[in-house]
């Protein structure tokens, strides 16, 4: 019996065709559809031109709205395929899985590096293979596909700019590839509880690099300003100034007035860990939440959803301890 799919457009670079100002998106959902032909016998697909947008103009409310766009499709897809913009990607399919939590049928966000009609695009595999793996019955939860790699959604990071293979599943294993054989999993589905939409999130939050002789005031400016939650981009291990220019001191102040403040590492791999060097132990006697493994696109959207639920910065501590989908690797003993 053949499977229903719902295909959402977004636009990209994908749906992209030349224009005075450069290429912008413009191309609907029947006509790439007729472009990359027949995907197997008896299946139908329901097609959503929701926005044709540079993904560098997707917002929160887009995530919402798509959320809300998946979440009505339980009731009579299989599974839903999006195409999207890879600049952004990362976020929305991080997003989506906080929003979308345990949600039974595959939700798919795939895009290209090329338009549709460049002579070496790589748009009719990247659908071709996203389009298999919605319709495989093999999979719940949030992925993305791109260069016959299926990954999943909060372990996304795009990691080129121009190559085919852009995107890397970081810190945590692929979940499956595309061959000569088909759709092969390599890494079985997450298994939870009952789907939950949880759309609600705050844009109050800001994300700091902290590099040499930054100064430690930046705190109090975002703090003033109505800032929520602030991600700090460390050294290292997470290794933050405490000496000149004392940004321990600020993130301790900032705190203690209840904002969250997250600290990572600015490697992109292997994650970070605090309970190593002086540097990091001081961050968290100073009220630093830990993100661990997280990928910084996860790290950024998750904060937001986590402030969303609540302002608490105990509640948001929680949340950040806490594994939802498979985007942190949590320390055994805490």
């Amino acid at each position: 019996m053949g499977k229903k799919l719902l295909l959402i457009n977004t636009g990209g670079t994908f749906s992209s065709v030349p224009s005075e100002k450069g290429l912008a998106p413009g191309i609907n959902l029947e006509e790439i559809m007729k472009t990359i032909g027949p995907i197997g016998e008896g299946h139908s697909f329901e097609l959503k031109d929701y926005a044709s947008l540079d993904s560098a103009n997707i917002t929160p409310e887009d995530w919402v709205a798509i959320a809300n766009l998946v979440a009505a499709a339980r009731e009579d897809c299989d599974g839903v395929v999006i195409i999207h913009g890879t600049d952004s990607m990362s976020y929305t399919s991080s997003m989506l899985s906080f929003m979308l939590q345990n949600i039974e049928m595959p939700v798919i966000l795939t895009g290209s590096q090329l338009p549709l009609r460049a002579p070496l695009t790589d748009a009719i595999d990247n659908l071709r293979c996203a389009i298999t793996a919605g319709l495989s019955g093999m999979l719940r939860g949030v992925y993305t596909v791109f260069h016959q790699k299926l990954i999943l959604g909060c372990r996304t990071s795009k990691v080129r700019t121009v190559s085919f293979n852009a995107f890397e599943s970081v810190n945590y294993p692929l979940i499956g590839e595309f061959n000569a054989f088909g759709m092969q999993v390599l890494k079985e589905p997450l298994r939870r509880a009952a789907f939950q939409l949880s759309p609600e999130y705050s844009e109050n939050i800001a994300v700091l690099k902290i590099f040499p002789g930054m100064h430690a005031d930046i705190f109090r400016y975002l703090y003033d300003k109505g800032c929520e939650g602030v991600f700090v981009e460390a050294f290292g291990l997470g290794g933050v100034p405490f000496l000149h220019n004392n940004i321990l001191e600020e993130i301790d102040r900032a705190s203690s007035k209840g904002m969250s403040i997250l600290v990572g590492s600015q490697c992109r791999y292997e994650g970070s860990n605090l309970d190593v060097y002086e540097t990091g132990l001081r961050v968290q006697e100073s009220g630093g939440i830990p993100v661990f493994d997280m990928t910084q696109e996860a790290t950024v959207t998750k904060l937001m959803w986590a402030l969303g639920r609540s302002k608490e910065r105990e509640d948001v501590r929680k949340s950040f301890f806490t594994n939802y989908v498979d985007e942190v690797t949590l320390p055994r003993l805490r």
